[in-house]
């Protein structure tokens, strides 16, 4: 299993499942963006572009947050058969008013079919994602969805710092689409 990590907005701490999956797996990669803080659509889906041509063989994403739009956005011009699917985790919702502001180009939400497998796993109270857009982002998209209950915005400060869970929901994922 060839794995691309890929943090949203202001990266993904040490304590973050993120990170503590590649300290993990450290065959697994972590894209690294330019700029965390106030990134642009157009430089993260042509960093992502790079790191995706760079596998030797068609990778899984692992987004959190405001790269769940990041995958979006990349699908609309990247070639079939580029990557093996998306784990999609906690989309940030880029069209609500309480978005946080510093980003460049990522509004609209691409609402188009993946052409490929996506698992997007939302929680019930994620302050940056009502219920109501995580099940139109699955459906627009064609990914399944597991919901996680309790559980924020599924990142440290929700308490998911080694997250085994979802590590398990990954490797299933994996092993659906790689199979």
């Amino acid at each position: 299993m060839y794995v691309l990590i890929l943090p949203g907005l202001w990266n993904s701490g040490p304590q973050h499942w993120q990170t503590q999956w590649h300290a993990r797996h450290p065959d697994w990669k972590r894209v690294q963006q330019r700029d965390w803080q106030t990134p642009d659509r157009a430089e993260w889906v042509e960093t992502l572009r790079l790191n995706v041509a760079a596998c030797r063989r068609p990778p899984i994403l692992v987004a959190h947050s405001l790269a769940c739009a990041l995958v979006a956005h990349w699908a609309q011009a990247a070639r079939r058969g580029a990557i093996a699917g998306a784990f999609l985790v906690a989309p940030s919702d880029v069209d609500a008013p309480g978005f946080p502001s510093g980003t460049t180009g990522f509004a609209p939400m691409p609402m188009h079919r993946l052409h490929f497998p996506s698992l997007l796993v939302a929680s019930r109270d994620d302050p940056f994602c009502s219920t109501a857009r995580a099940t139109a982002f699955a459906s627009a998209w064609g990914s399944d969805i597991a919901w996680l209950d309790a559980a924020g915005h599924v990142n440290a400060d929700a308490g998911f710092g080694a997250w085994p869970a979802g590590e398990r929901l990954l490797l299933d994922f994996c092993a659906r689409v790689q199979g």
